[in-house]
């Protein structure tokens, strides 16, 4: 067994750490969401970026990757149980977010 040891915050920040996790995650709040419409609501993300942050929170066990056998094929993402725990801390930083957007007058978008 390995004796390495881990700064909690250092491991969070490697899961969740991104510039796309965070925002993935946060719309994943609300329920399970298809690819498109997940990316879709990440502002600015490409194609390669989007693919490669869901593979990696899937892998991480943050988010559940779901494949429809239909027609065209159907995928959906949802968060995972270890995915939900993050909850409070994703729903405290968009607050922060609004509370300094309010504060130095910039204008709001939806994540």
């Amino acid at each position: 067994m390995s004796s390495k040891n881990y700064c909690p915050l250092d491991h969070t920040m490697n899961l969740i750490g991104t510039k796309w996790k965070p925002i993935v995650l946060f719309n994943l709040l609300d329920g399970p969401l298809r690819s498109g419409i997940l990316q879709k609501k990440v502002p600015g993300i490409s194609n390669k970026m989007f693919t490669q942050t869901v593979r990696e929170l899937e892998k991480d066990g943050l988010i559940t990757r779901e494949v429809f056998p239909v027609v065209p094929p159907k995928v959906e993402y949802g968060l995972s149980e270890r995915g939900t725990s993050l909850k409070s801390i994703l729903l405290s930083l968009d607050s922060w977010g609004q509370m300094t957007l309010q504060i130095a007058s910039i204008k709001r978008i939806s994540c």
